[in-house]
């Protein structure tokens, strides 16, 4: 029981940072298109 209850928390916290990692590279290429459009409208 406990060997299921360990991979069980396992598998949700590689899910939860899995996850978050997708959610940070988003961000990232939300404000890499902003830079580019303040960028663009200064030239």
């Amino acid at each position: 029981m406990k060997k299921l209850l360990a991979m069980s928390f396992i598998l949700l916290m590689s899910a939860g940072a899995l996850a978050g990692c997708n959610t940070i590279s988003g961000a990232g290429k939300d404000v890499q298109e902003g830079g580019k459009a303040v960028q663009d409208a200064a030239s």
